[in-house]
């Protein structure tokens, strides 16, 4: 028997946890518990304030439902999202358009459009179009290839905040053309606080951030034998473009729509044209960083 203080116990968990079968799952807790003892040893948490945070995550865990993900929500403020998205990058065979967060507010079942049709049921101001391709890392385009699209109405909400998330809308999938082009309508998109009505907003107001993410749109693309794209377009005369509270933004997905367009699909309404490339997928390829709400309390049930 080993009397245990602060800097002891941590190689006495590890000890215990050293006969895990699953080699990942022995690494990851491994570093897990050596972080966590540090972090506590670090700041000299104090059984109340250890408490507090016990409440936290269980408040945080509450909070989530079939069309909510709060954790996520949390990751995504902490930068935790942002951080497993480059790093998931970095896996990647060749590199094609820049990837940004999926967000809490994807559904998987999104309807299907014809190209051209709007993914907005009733739309309460102007249109606009959304047009490009979609090509490999050479710049082949891949005919068929799906586009995912969700964002917000002109009021800054998504559909699974308005209604209990019953009626789909702002979101849609289309197939790309055998050139691989690609076009919709659709709203522009309002930028929007993350929801602050949780223990995720409580948190964000204590430390005195805005808590805006810019006005986007999200984009899942994906054609056979190549990595899945999750990215976004992110508006450019958006306030909150350089200091999006989930860290989301890269320059290269910053845009603006085009009045006048030429090459518009869709004559007289302003225009935003965005092409995207696809990498070549590994064998062993990840997956997607994010789920839909309602798949990750299937899964926990």
């Amino acid at each position: 028997m080993q009397d245990l203080d602060e800097n002891t116990v941590t190689d006495a968990v590890l000890a215990q946890m050293a006969t895990t079968p699953d080699a990942r799952m022995r690494e990851i807790m491994a570093a897990a518990v050596r972080h966590l003892h540090a972090f506590a040893r670090e700041v000299n948490l104090t059984p109340a304030e250890w408490i507090t945070g016990i409440k936290f995550l269980t408040e945080v865990g509450k909070a989530c439902t079939p069309i909510r993900q709060e954790f996520i929500l949390l990751s995504d403020v902490l930068g935790l999202s942002a951080c497993v998205n480059a790093l998931h990058d970095k896996t990647a065979l060749e590199h094609g358009t820049q990837s940004s967060l999926l967000g809490p507010f994807f559904r998987q079942d999104a309807p299907e459009y014809a190209l051209g049709q709007s993914i907005v049921q009733a739309p309460h101001g102007a249109e606009i179009v959304m047009y490009g391709q979609v090509t490999d890392a050479a710049g082949k385009p891949l005919a068929g290839a799906t586009v995912d699209v969700w964002q917000t109405d002109e009021q800054g909400a998504y559909d699974l905040q308005l209604g209990n998330g019953e009626t789909a809308d702002m979101r849609g999938r289309f197939r790309c053309d055998d050139a691989g082009k690609y076009h919709f309508r659709t709203v522009r998109p309002l930028g929007y606080s993350i929801p602050l009505d949780g223990p995720v907003g409580d948190l964000v107001r204590r430390q005195r951030r805005h808590g805006h993410r810019p006005a986007h749109i999200h984009f899942l693309i994906g054609a056979p034998g190549h990595r899945e794209l999750v990215t976004a377009l992110y508006l450019a005369d958006d306030e909150h473009v350089d200091s999006d509270t989930v860290f989301g933004v890269s320059r290269s997905l910053v845009v603006s729509p085009r009045a006048n367009d030429p090459n518009a699909p869709v004559p007289g309404l302003p225009a935003i044209r965005y092409d995207f490339s696809l990498g070549r997928a590994a064998d062993n390829d990840t997956g997607r960083v994010g789920a839909d709400p309602a798949q990750i309390v299937a899964a926990a049930d």
